[in-house]
């Protein structure tokens, strides 16, 4: 439907007219046919964020209505209009202020005493004491002076009071639900449902039921509930809620979908392949309401100061009302001991990480990086050095073949012969042989009689002559001579780390191919960007110091410790955090897992085993490493939000607290400056919203084809290593 005039109001399902208001709620695209089925709707079915906005915006509403009238008869009270002969009608005047305030406190004002209620059966003192002991100071002496007949009602101070600090906590809620409409997407996997094809039947069900191998639909416009592959149908994908990649992905019969894009412009039939409950889209959601769901070091250390603070400033207001008592009438010292209590709310405190935190994380999980625990961030921005583990981190993970050696043979000749005996072979060298010539173009030389020769590599015939890839014992058993120059090159390769492969036929070995584990592309780059922030690189690796040292020149770090073992990878962590202070450790491995949960901060690559997902605080996207300066320059912005939050917080307290005690502030004054206090962080904090987006400019440009192919004739391109080649 695309005229207006067709849709109807999700609250009151009356149609919206030419002009509908339309919003996103509850993560769902809404139409309103007026502002008061918007507010309506939140308050039945808007979530937590939604329904507390749209409910305090209610209170606002009654509450402003109530205090108008307040402030308006006050004022006519402050400017002496009924003296004299109309001095009769100020007694009725209070009452009907009192008449007007009390239900405006008991509206505005609930919220504040239940919040004080559940904290002091918990033993807890915390600013909703500040509000409501200052303001019932007000309105309890302004009911007595109404039975006494005089002269002095503060039922305006006690409501505006009030008033002010809901605006501010207002305006707090819809900061809090823009935050959760922008993270909504993220979290929305445990309410998700799902098409299910039951034979000619389609069922919806929870996606939690959802289990592999089920048939499930997904209509254009849909977000994908289930990882699986694509039976039936063709269309484009968004995964960025996901992957981060801005990029539509065409998907069709065959291809792997993951839970959470969204299916653009065409029906898709997948096949789900796990449980809907074990998708990254699942786990990104459990892990981020988990981490949304606690508080900060820095928030704790808050919370404490805040719960020394309270009883003092409590002690502080009857101080100071016994102090000016002394001089001024009772009435004058209870405003300006009201003043104090209102002043010293420390509201603005309690946002300062919570606020901060929570957008820093929304933030990285939209781009799929998961995070644990809050406390990461403002962690991972006191690092000063990282430490990198080496395979499947820095480099690809598996063997790549990077050079060949041939005397008197072309290149092609040599691939084809030792391709034909490595295709019939589960060794990770030998996939890395056969996947080099099927890049070429080159066909396999059928080979026959393959026999593979444990610790030595393997051989057979073709063409009527015996043939063999392996290492140099197996050359030697055979009796095959090597020529001078690939043995000296040979050499060269397995001191550097490469691991070699002898290819020979007819009785004699005419090449040595290399083979190494790549650096990624975008670890070079990655490691030059984290030291432009300031931030030292060491690499820790179970690996031969030859090969590490290499990959560690490829990708710029210059401490390298090799041959480690997982506890001496503990150790050796535990040196560099006394030397360095804080230190995060990036690694992917099961050996990984252990020192990852000793780091300050644990960092997993998404090709991380499950333990080493496990253990870490924060976990990177498929091929992110490209992302992690970025991540650290969400995370600094992330702390320094909330030291900026607290420094505000704290030195305005400081500063208000003393113009109050010293009569300077009058409450209403004080509950404004208070609630612009409160503004002021939330808009701080929404500022992490401008953070720009990660760009993948990491990434090195392709090199040309001439490059390329330079770069496949020539020997010793340095990537990864092992030892000399040894089959098993």
């Amino acid at each position: 439907m695309t005229a207006h005039g067709n849709i109807l109001c999700s609250h009151c399902s009356l149609p919206v007219g030419r002009r509908p208001m339309e919003r996103r709620l509850n993560g769902e695209a809404c139409a309103f046919c007026c502002y008061g089925c918007c507010i309506a709707f939140q308050v039945k079915s808007g979530r937590h964020e939604e329904w507390e906005a749209a409910w305090l915006l209610i209170q606002l509403g009654v509450g402003g209505f109530l205090s108008m009238n307040i402030m308006m008869f006050s004022l006519l009270l402050y400017s002496d209009a009924f003296t004299g002969v109309d001095a009769g009608v100020l007694p009725w005047i209070h009452l009907l202020l009192w008449i007007f305030a009390t239900p405006a406190v008991v509206i505005l004002g609930g919220p504040y005493l239940r919040d004080m209620w559940l904290n002091v059966i918990q033993g807890r003192v915390t600013s909703s004491a500040l509000i409501v002991l200052g303001v019932a100071a007000a309105y309890v002496y302004s009911a007595f002076a109404v039975f006494e007949g005089s002269t002095h009602v503060y039922f305006d101070t006690a409501v505006m009071v009030l008033m002010l600090f809901t605006v501010g906590r207002y305006l707090e809620a819809v900061g809090r639900a823009r935050a959760a409409r922008d993270l909504e997407p993220l979290l929305a996997a445990e309410s998700e449902s799902a098409t299910v094809v039951d034979g000619a039947a389609e069922v919806r069900r929870p996606v939690r039921e959802v289990t592999a191998g089920m048939l499930v639909q997904v209509r254009p416009g849909e977000r994908i509930p289930v990882d699986g592959v694509v039976v039936e149908g063709e269309s484009n994908t968004d995964e960025a809620v996901i992957t981060g990649e801005s990029r539509q992905v065409t998907k069709g019969a065959g291809s792997k979908v993951i839970a959470g894009s969204i299916n653009i412009d065409g029906p898709l039939l997948i096949q789900s392949s796990g449980d809907g409950t074990a998708t990254r889209w699942a786990r990104i959601c459990r892990s981020v309401r988990e981490a949304l769901g606690r508080r900060s070091p820095t928030q704790r250390l808050a919370d404490r100061v805040v719960g020394v603070s309270v009883p003092l400033v409590l002690a502080l207001g009857g101080l100071t009302i016994v102090y000016w008592a002394q001089s001024l009438p009772f009435d004058r010292a209870l405003l300006i001991g009201l003043s104090v209590l209102v002043v010293a709310c420390p509201c603005a405190v309690g946002l300062a990480a919570p606020m901060a935190t929570s957008l820093g994380i929304g933030r990285l999980a939209r781009h799929g990086c998961l995070v644990r625990d809050p406390g990461v961030l403002e962690t991972l921005a006191r690092v000063r050095l990282l430490a990198f583990d080496k395979t499947g981190t820095l480099t690809a993970g598996k063997a790549r073949l990077v050079g060949v050696d041939c005397e008197e043979v072309g290149i092609d000749e040599v691939l084809a012969r030792a391709a034909g005996l490595e295709r019939l072979s589960e060794h990770g060298l030998a996939r890395a042989i056969a996947a080099a010539a099927a890049q070429r173009g080159i066909t396999p030389l059928v080979t026959r009689d393959v026999r593979t020769v444990p610790g030595r590599g393997i051989r057979g015939s073709a063409e009527g002559r015996p043939v063999a890839a392996g290492n140099g014992r197996l050359m030697n058993d055979l009796g095959w001579p090597l020529p001078p120059s690939l043995a000296e090159r040979a050499r060269s390769l397995e001191a550097s780390g490469h691991s070699v492969v002898y290819v020979g036929w007819g009785e004699q070995v005419h090449a040595v191919l290399s083979l190494d584990d790549s650096p990624l592309p975008e670890a070079q780059a990655a490691i030059a960007a984290l030291r432009e922030r300031g931030l030292d690189a060491t690499l820790l690796t179970g690996d031969l110091a030859q090969a590490a040292e290499r990959i560690a020149a490829l990708v710029g770090i210059k401490d390298v410790q090799a041959g480690l073992s997982p506890e001496a990878k503990r150790l050796a962590l535990d040196r560099l955090r006394h030397d360095h202070g804080s230190v995060a450790m990036v690694g992917d491995g099961l050996n990984d897992g252990p020192v990852l949960a000793a780091a300050d901060v644990g960092i997993a690559v998404g090709s991380a085993t499950d333990l080493a997902r496990e253990t870490a605080a924060l976990v990177l996207p498929a091929d992110g490493l490209w992302m992690l300066p970025w991540i650290v320059d969400v995370a600094r912005a992330v702390r320094r939000t909330i030291l900026t939050n607290l420094m505000w917080a704290f030195g305005y307290n400081l500063v208000a607290l003393t113009f109050a005690a010293f009569g300077l502030l009058q409450p209403i004054l004080a509950a404004a400056v208070m609630a612009g206090s409160s503004i002021l962080v939330v808009v701080n904090s929404l500022r992490l919203e401008r953070l720009p987006d990660p760009v993948p400019a990491l990434i090195p440009e392709q090199r040309s084809g001439a490059e390329v192919e330079r770069a496949r004739h020539t020997v010793g391109a340095s990537v990864m290593a092992g030892s000399a080649v040894e089959r098993s």
